[in-house]
């Protein structure tokens, strides 16, 4: 049996951040007992903020670090050169410029726009027998690819790696929800996932009033799994107490979060967090990037609470599309 203490509890030493940390490597070498204490202090963790970060995933390095080579060069491309990928009108994926976003309006803020620029994209692939049109207009949008040699195949290794590793977390969610381990996988076996590499710009000049590099906003959908750039500063979460709490820079992990999804498929149990990216001082002359992956159900799955709640069950697809509509209305 793995000890907890060093797998999913908060670490206090010298030698990690306060921030609570879930081995997964641990979790698939655990007994059925000692998965089950894991999930415990995930669940404890999940109903509090929603926020923990992921060591022992597996990705590879050489995976993680061609697609920060890759998202760093498109984003020291020309404006204009970049703006040749833009999404057309309605449309997710793409290059979205600075100036162009601000999330904070998804919770009806009217602040400027977010100082940020990102790249995104889509699932890699369409189920076969996929015939709903929002789902092909929209989901399964074609990604328009720079014109960069090698940044599709780093993306895509990317996309697929965080693929697997959403299914390795939603295992331990299942769990920690004290239903089989499986439990989450018809649900998420042809998920509508979406990747975006984002590069929030140095500044050269102070920000508008209540001008983020991100604003406050929750996730849309199951989970989201963040790669900060190594050593980077700036995330923040609202705590249950109201106080904002950045998220230490942790050396080899990512960050997961739940969003909004989870929180109703919990019928409310799991907390779908407040965060933003603000600009410490001392980061104002450096760029910051990250690469979010937003881990979605399947189109047509039906989300239904948990607990046997009387709340209307949503459709994942139409669900995600809504949200989006809000946001970018």
């Amino acid at each position: 049996m793995p000890d907890l203490k060093e797998t999913a509890m908060p670490k206090t030493d010298t030698s990690q951040p306060d921030f609570p940390l879930l081995d997964l490597a641990a979790f698939a070498a655990a007994d059925a007992s000692g998965k089950a204490k894991i999930a415990a202090e995930v669940d404890r963790i999940c109903v509090e903020t929603g926020f923990l970060a992921v060591t022992g995933h597996g990705v590879p390095q050489q995976v993680i670090d061609a697609i920060w080579a890759k998202a760093r060069g498109f984003f020291d491309l020309a404006p204009e050169v970049k703006h040749r990928v833009g999404p057309v009108p309605g449309a997710p994926y793409g290059y979205l410029g600075p100036g162009t976003e601000a999330l904070a309006k998804s919770r009806g803020e009217d602040t400027p726009p977010d100082l940020k620029e990102s790249f995104n994209g889509g699932p890699l692939s369409i189920p076969p027998g996929e015939t709903d049109p929002d789902a092909l207009a929209f989901c399964y949008a074609p990604t328009p690819w720079p014109d960069m040699p090698g940044f599709r195949a780093a993306w895509c290794a990317y996309y697929t790696e965080m693929e697997a590793l959403a299914v390795r977390i939603m295992e331990v969610f299942a769990v920690a929800l004290n239903l089989p381990q499986d439990h989450f996988t018809p649900f998420i076996d042809t998920p509508i996932s979406a990747l975006r590499a984002l590069n929030y710009p140095a500044q050269d000049s102070a920000p508008k009033e209540n001008q983020l590099r991100a604003g406050a906003h929750t996730d849309y959908g199951s989970l989201t799994i963040l790669l900060p750039e190594p050593g980077s500063r700036g995330l923040e979460i609202l705590t249950p107490e109201g106080d904002w709490r950045g998220v230490p820079p942790i050396d080899g992990a990512f960050v997961i979060n739940i969003g909004d999804l989870m929180t109703l498929w919990t019928a409310g149990r799991w907390t779908s967090t407040l965060h933003r990216v603000v600009t410490p001082p001392d980061w104002a002359t450096k760029r910051r990037m990250s690469l979010a992956f937003f881990h979605q159900p399947n189109w047509h799955a039906k989300i239904t609470p948990l607990s046997g709640a009387a709340t209307k069950p949503v459709t994942s697809g139409p669900y995600l599309m809504s949200k989006f509509a809000a946001a970018n209305g």
